[in-house]
């Protein structure tokens, strides 16, 4: 009866998971052998535990990444110019803690949008937040949202996120209002970090940027404290959606 009342405390609590550890102990008397300070241990890990786990489901789908990447699942050994050294300093989201930005390029299909997602759910397992968003489709949804009055709301949005990654950035060259839009992006990412990918080198960023007043003002925020990746190689897509051509056989 006893144990009853405190599992049903417990639950009003809300610490399902030490509810549901203290039947299991109950139920096994192999934790008798224990003292009271390991068993009630074993409880907040298995609380702690059940915590994390849900917070990271959470924040993982609040992130709507594009891919279920994780850094575990990155080949090095595939020859696409990607600085092993680089990216493994990369993996325990210091660069998040010290707010500073990733810049991903290289032609299309060599897994750009794979590393940002994999470096992102990183930062994401290690305690920060993440947002994935495409920059043609944002900016288009910026113009609507400013034509509905919900602007300021997407713009906090963005803002408050530890870690945006704006994928396919320069995908084509930007009008002097979508500069306008995305430098008002970036420049809410001061104290906060950002993730970029690109096909068009960094050199040649700012003739895309429109007005060179603005592009001279994005870049200036995109590119401080910047850690760059810089791939190079075929379209990893079509090699593995091409089907070999079987030779027929010679009669």
């Amino acid at each position: 009866m006893l144990t009853n009342s405190t599992v049903e405390g417990l639950k009003s609590l809300r610490l399902p998971a030490m509810a549901s550890g203290l039947l299991e102990q109950r139920e096994h008397p192999d934790y008798t052998a224990l003292s009271f300070e390991d068993r009630l241990g074993l409880l907040v890990d298995r609380e702690l535990l059940q915590r994390q786990n849900r917070r990271l489901e959470r924040v993982l789908k609040s992130a709507k990444l594009r891919s279920g990447a994780v850094v575990e699942d990155v080949d090095f050994a595939n020859t696409r110019g990607l600085d092993k050294t680089t990216f493994l300093s990369l993996v325990n989201s210091p660069w998040v803690t010290n707010h500073h930005n990733v810049m991903i390029v290289g032609p299309t299909g060599v897994g750009k949008t794979f590393l940002a997602c994999a470096l992102s759910h990183s930062a994401i397992r290690n305690g920060h937040s993440a947002l994935y968003v495409r920059v043609p489709r944002l900016l288009d949804d910026l113009s609507v949202a400013r034509a509905d009055g919900r602007l300021a709301r997407m713009m906090t949005t963005l803002a408050r996120t530890d870690v945006l990654i704006l994928d396919d950035l320069l995908l084509r060259p930007l009008s002097d209002d979508q500069a306008a839009d995305l430098l008002e992006v970036v420049e809410d990412r001061r104290g906060r970090s950002l993730i970029a990918t690109s096909q068009l080198p960094v050199s040649h960023w700012h003739e895309g940027l429109g007005d060179a007043t603005v592009a001279d003002a994005i870049l200036d925020r995109l590119l401080q404290r910047t850690h760059r990746l810089e791939l190079t190689g075929a379209s990893r897509r079509r090699s593995e959606t091409t089907t070999p051509r079987v030779k027929k056989p010679t009669k």
